[in-house]
């Protein structure tokens, strides 16, 4: 009865006109970036931070999550009609997609893809429902200590799941970690790693690193590349599956769905790390395992539904722990705190209405997904073909404009440069950004937590072994790092990544 009362909460919210609209606005700026290789939704939500300041926190939080959702959506359309991925999680889609597109049964690929997503998305939005209570519960019995060695889980988490070496992805964790500590101590009130800055005493912006990371660095990177974008037709027919096609989406669809939903909840996994595992996984167990890589339409389904269902899962932590799955999820936080909401269990006592009108909305922005991407393919197709050198310098301006607007401060937009030079300078060694932004979002409170068990616990540091909680989450880490630091799965690991890239 309770979960009836709540939903009718988040129904009553998200069906708002204003939230519908920024709904729709959010769901279709994510399917345009997904659309538009070379941008993404870490760096899109990061520009769009500044100029949610005048919303109302509910109409901010269903619009960025619309924008992350959405791309997942998006991305599919490249990766089918041009072989060129919009987002990372549609790399698996383009293997079989394309071929499907050139065998001229494109228009199955998208029909495929969307509705795939569409049923993920939906299964996921309840399973969120479900589960986040029950969690936040849970949440709301740690104390400091099982707050500490959760975080230590997640980022050791971020560590074994991001891709090439394990030391490069340690290392980004502890410089994030130590960038989050720039600015004035809140307890001794004496300023930290500032060189006597002024504008440093309040630290770094996580918008600053997010968007010279994630925004200033693709850039970058992708001017390095003049990909020519040959569609395989101009003009997309055909969208309707046969009963065949049907009987054989089904249990692709459903088996990415399970898989997608429970991969999304992991720290540093997410949509991309659930495609690649449902598509591994499909080609295993389908009977049409041969035609995989030649366009077997299982090899849509599959991988598409399991990037959706892992979006929107990667929520379940963030909405009841506090602790983001994922860069986007570390983006949704700065925002809740930006517009004075503690990140936590506390969020769903303390204001449901937003808590449950965000899950509410998700509804909503996948059946908006669905109408957006099949009836308008016409102006995806035209968007794909817009040349990059055309687009990185409106990119760079809003890139600008937003990290200025947030202190009026040209010293900020000089220290997103600087992020963007560094992001550059990491994906060329292969280090990737995206645990350093987690461990630089999550340092400030594991410092906090850290802290508080100290002091409660009277400077005893067996107390994070001492309670059952929080010794078996650091035992996991522990034994995680040492798995992944066998030097069998460390060779292994780092080939993988040489022949992704």
């Amino acid at each position: 009865m309770e979960i009836i009362n709540n939903l009718a909460l988040g129904f009553d919210t998200a069906l708002t006109l204003t939230n519908l609209l920024y709904c729709l606005l959010g769901v279709f700026v994510g399917t345009a970036v997904g659309v538009l290789p070379g941008l993404g939704p870490v760096a899109t939500i990061a520009m769009l931070l500044p100029a949610t300041f005048g919303l109302p926190p509910i109409s901010a939080l269903i619009m960025l999550a619309g924008i992350y959702y959405g791309a997942q959506y998006g991305g599919s359309t490249t990766a089918i009609l041009v072989n060129l991925p919009g987002e990372s999680s549609s790399v698996v889609t383009a293997i079989d997609g394309y071929q499907m597109a050139r065998n001229g049964n494109a228009g199955k690929a998208l029909a495929t893809a969307a509705l795939g997503s569409f049923f993920a998305g939906t299964v996921a939005t309840v399973l969120l429902a479900l589960f986040a209570p029950p969690l936040s519960e849970l949440a709301l019995k740690f104390g400091p200590a099982e707050y500490f060695s959760l975080m230590v889980l997640g980022l050791v988490a971020s560590v074994v799941l991001a891709s090439g070496s394990i030391l490069l992805a340690i290392g980004m964790v502890i410089l994030g970690l130590l960038l989050g500590l720039v600015g004035t101590d809140v307890n001794s009130g004496a300023a930290r790693y500032t060189f006597d800055l002024p504008e440093m005493t309040e630290g770094i912006n996580f918008v600053i690193v997010a968007m010279g990371m994630f925004g200033i660095g693709e850039i970058i990177r992708n001017l390095e590349h003049d990909e020519t974008r040959n569609l395989v037709m101009k003009k997309v027919s055909g969208l309707m599956l046969t009963r065949e096609d049907f009987k054989r989406i089904i249990a692709p669809v459903l088996r990415g769905t399970a898989l997608g939903s429970a991969l999304g909840i992991l720290p540093g996994g997410g949509a991309m790390l659930a495609s690649f595992a449902a598509y591994s996984f499909e080609k295993k167990v389908s009977r049409n395992s041969a035609q995989f890589g030649k366009g077997a339409i299982e090899g849509v389904a599959a991988p598409e539904s399991a990037n959706n269902a892992g979006a929107q899962t990667s929520f379940i932590p963030m909405l009841t722990l506090g602790i983001p799955s994922n860069p986007v999820m570390a983006l949704m936080i700065g925002a809740m705190i930006l517009h004075g909401i503690q990140p936590g269990p506390g969020v769903m006592t303390e204001q449901p209405a937003l808590f449950w009108g965000l899950i509410v909305s998700m509804w909503f922005g996948n059946l908006f997904l669905v109408v957006l991407n099949l009836p308008m393919i016409g102006l995806w197709v035209k968007m794909i073909m817009v040349p990059y050198h055309r687009l990185y310098p409106a990119i760079l301006m809003f890139c600008a404009i937003g990290v200025f607007s947030l202190n009026n401060s040209e010293f900020d937009v000089g220290l997103m440069a600087l992020f963007g030079l560094f992001g550059y300078i990491c994906a060329k060694l292969g280090a990737e950004p995206a645990p350093m932004l987690l461990g630089f979002i999550i340092g400030p409170m594991m410092e906090e937590y850290l802290r508080r068990a100290l002091l409660l616990s009277r400077s005893d540091p067996m107390v994070f072994v001492q309670r059952p909680i929080s010794a078996t989450m650091l035992g996991l880490a522990a034994a995680a790092l040492i798995v992944v630091l066998l030097p069998s799965l460390r060779k292994k690991r780092e080939e993988a990544f040489q022949e992704e890239n």
